[in-house]
């Protein structure tokens, strides 16, 4: 996956859907990030494919995905 069909795939997260990403190549079982509340983060000057969750910025890799999940966030 390129960094553009990334940024088109989370182009719905707008801080009401959880996101979860699975990475390739890391640690034998993988790796695995989760986001509540995820929100892309504009395309700025560098290129990278950002995400929040108003507290911290991830920076993903697109090349590494294995798999990705955007679900509802349960409110409670």
């Amino acid at each position: 996956m390129t960094a553009h069909e990334l940024r088109q795939a989370l182009g719905e997260l707008k801080g009401d859907r959880d996101l979860s990403i699975m990475f390739a190549q890391t640690h034998p079982d993988g790796a695995m990030l989760a986001v509540s509340g995820a929100m892309l983060v504009p395309e700025e000057p560098d290129h990278l494919v950002k995400v929040t969750d108003g507290h911290a910025v991830y920076l993903i890799d697109a090349e590494r995905i294995a798999w990705i999940k955007i679900g509802t966030t349960t409110l409670t």
